[in-house]
């Protein structure tokens, strides 16, 4: 038995690899994020309470992982997916939850400033840290835009700037 399959089959490679999802596709973000999609539509959404134990646990396994496998933020842990995209949904509609998870994944993969920046943190934070704050730009970028074209913020800014 390889070490990445003993790695996967322990209790922090099943968190890690999401119960092995991330080790079924040749983009395990894309799947690991779907999943998290998929669940958060079946679910109706899901709540903080779960979000952050999530985010807890995920960090040990990711670190505990990555170790056991040798490898810098394997690909196939995706634990950090789900907790990005459950935090760039959170506490919006559930008519966002496609927009969300499109938007989580440019983000996930440009990878822009403080993303990466976070994603240089050691260990299994710094694999759950760059997800986590793309889920927060996310989540700020979405209710912006909501604010900005459906609640009437931009006749707010032409008003104000009149």
């Amino acid at each position: 038995m390889t070490e990445i399959t003993k790695a996967v089959k322990s209790w922090y490679g099943m968190i890690a690899t999401f119960f092995a999802l991330g080790c079924f596709s040749r983009m395990p973000g894309t799947i690991g994020s779907m999943a998290a999609c998929v669940i958060w539509l079946a679910a109706g959404g899901v709540p903080l309470w779960v979000i952050l134990p999530v985010i807890a646990v995920g960090c040990v396994a990711a670190d505990k992982y990555e170790k056991e496998s040798g490898r810098t933020d394997p690909g196939e842990c995706v634990i950090d997916e789900v907790a990005g995209y459950w935090i760039s949904a959170y506490g919006l509609g559930m008519n966002f939850a496609v927009v969300a998870l499109f938007a989580f994944r440019i983000i996930d993969i440009l990878k822009p400033f403080p993303v990466n920046k976070a994603e240089k943190l050691p260990g299994g934070i710094g694999i759950m840290a760059d997800d986590i704050v793309g889920g927060v730009m996310v989540n700020l970028l979405l209710r912006a835009l909501y604010w900005f074209f459906v609640q009437g913020g931009m006749q707010s800014v032409a008003e104000a700037i009149k």
